[in-house]
């Protein structure tokens, strides 16, 4: 376990170097804004969820989406238990200490507990993701998150830094993402029940995603 723990301090004292004497502009390609991303896909439809400006000073210079899509057809849309909640988080760079914040840091400050978690794979990704069964209480949530960065989808924390480290050098790009999706366990229903809507969900998502996420 300590060699781990060094591993990773060698490979952040590495990246932060290079950083700093690397150019300080990222050639960052062209791409929509994410407020412009599609309210309807695989036949949900979206409605906006403000973000608040404590946890937005929180995540640092960056652009975000935060949303949740139902399903129109059912009786009480804003009511739908079977919701996709979607948030995104890209920065342009990632220097001078602006850094992604990795799920298994900011979900349980927020009250929520790790149940369990591995690396699923889903169609139309280039690369895996991480899921995640989380529990507050009596509310089970299932959560899909990946990193993406220029075009490849990445579950691990580290080979996302080792990544950025290996751009950096070869293309003088910090730029990368965190996309979240998350839908509830419903007691009537198993864990696969759930990420079968959720991996349903992010495969659509995926294809849409290179025209507001630059490869």
């Amino acid at each position: 376990m300590p060699y781990r723990f060094l591993t990773i301090a060698l490979l952040l004292g590495s990246v932060t170097m290079l950083l700093d004497i690397r150019p300080g502009v990222d050639r960052v390609p062209i791409s929509r804004p994410l407020d412009q991303m599609p309210h309807s896909i695989d036949g949900m439809t979206s409605r906006d969820i403000p973000i608040d400006s404590g946890t937005l000073k929180l995540l640092g210079n960056g652009s975000f989406l935060n949303r949740v899509y139902v399903n129109p057809r059912t009786a009480e849309p804003e009511n739908d238990a079977t919701a996709i909640g979607l948030f995104i988080a890209y920065f342009p760079t990632q220097r001078t200490g602006q850094a992604i914040h990795s799920p298994q840091n900011c979900l349980p400050g927020a009250g929520w507990s790790f149940v369990s978690s591995r690396e699923v794979a889903i169609d139309n990704m280039q690369g895996d993701v991480g899921e995640y069964v989380i529990t507050n209480g009596t509310i089970n949530q299932l959560v899909l998150y990946w990193y993406r960065a220029h075009g490849r989808s990445i579950a691990n924390d580290y080979l996302a830094k080792l990544y950025m480290l290996t751009d950096a050098i070869r293309y003088n790009r910090t730029d990368g993402a965190l996309i979240r999706v998350i839908t509830p366990i419903q007691s009537d229903e198993t864990t696969q029940m759930a990420l079968t809507r959720a991996a349903a969900f992010a495969s659509h998502l995926a294809t849409t995603l290179p025209a507001y996420l630059p490869n």
